[in-house]
C-alpha cells in the first residue's frame, strides 16, 4: 500500500482518534483501497451523532474496452465474422453479457476459453464498435468498496447516510438523526481544505 499523503481524524479524544485510524487503515488494506486514496480527512463528532468523512484519489480509473484485453479481427472464415481472440480471461463474462445485449446469443459463438466469433451484418463498422465497447468501469466497483469502508468506520448506530463519487473525490456522512444539509456541506468543505493544501494536523 503507497503511503497517503494525508491521513488525519478529528475527534475531541486524540485516544479515540488513533483508534479510528487503526479501524480505517485495516479495513482499507482489506478491501484494497490504499493504492486508489491519496487523502483522507476524518472527522469525528459524538456529540452530535456525527461522522463526516473526505476522500480525494490518486486519480479515477480509466475505463475498460474490448481492444484493452482483446485482439479484434476478421474472422479466418468469412469476413461476416468479427473474431476475438482474449489476451486476459478476466474480462470474459463482461465481454459476453455485453455482446449477448447488443448482437443476440445465436450470433456470438465462444469457440473455445478465449476464443468469440460474433456474427455482424456490417463488418467495416462492427469491428470499431467492438473494439471500442465498454466492457467494465471500475469506478463502480471503487464506489461500493469506498462506501463499505466508510460504513465498516462509522460508529455502530449510524445508519442516516450520503455519500457522493464526483470525479475523484469522495465525501461521506452519516448519523443517526436526520441528515442536515449544513453536516454535507461541512464534509464538502473538507474537500476543499485538503485540495487547497490547508493544515490538516498530523497526517500519515
Amino acid at each position: 500500500m503507497e503511503p497517503l499523503e494525508t491521513f488525519k481524524v478529528e475527534t475531541k479524544i486524540p485516544e479515540e482518534g488513533e483508534a479510528y485510524k487503526s479501524i480505517l487503515s485495516d479495513v482499507m488494506s482489506e478491501l484494497a483501497l490504499g493504492n486508489s486514496i491519496g487523502r483522507i480527512y476524518v472527522v469525528i463528532t459524538p456529540e452530535d451523532s456525527l461522522f463526516q468523512m473526505a476522500i480525494i484519489l490518486r486519480g479515477s480509473p480509466p475505463l475498460v474496452k474490448t481492444s484493452d484485453f482483446a485482439d479484434v479481427n476478421i474472422g479466418a472464415v468469412t469476413r461476416s465474422e468479427i473474431q476475438i481472440i482474449l489476451r486476459d480471461e478476466k474480462y470474459l463474462p463482461d465481454l459476453l453479457e455485453k455482446l449477448w445485449a447488443k448482437y443476440g446469443r445465436g450470433k456470438v459463438i465462444q469457440q473455445d476459453r478465449k476464443t468469440i466469433n460474433v456474427s455482424v451484418e456490417n463488418m467495416d463498422n462492427e469491428i470499431g464498435d467492438i473494439k471500442e465497447m465498454i466492457i467494465f468501469d471500475p469506478k463502480r466497483t471503487l464506489l461500493s468498496r469506498l462506501v463499505e469502508m466508510a460504513i465498516r468506520g462509522t460508529p455502530e448506530g449510524f445508519r442516516v447516510r450520503y455519500h457522493s463519487l464526483n470525479g475523484n473525490e469522495f465525501v461521506f456522512v452519516a448519523s443517526e438523526d436526520a441528515m442536515k444539509p449544513e453536516w454535507v456541506q461541512q464534509g464538502h468543505e473538507m474537500l476543499e481544505k485538503m485540495k487547497g493544501g490547508e493544515a490538516l494536523g498530523s497526517s500519515a
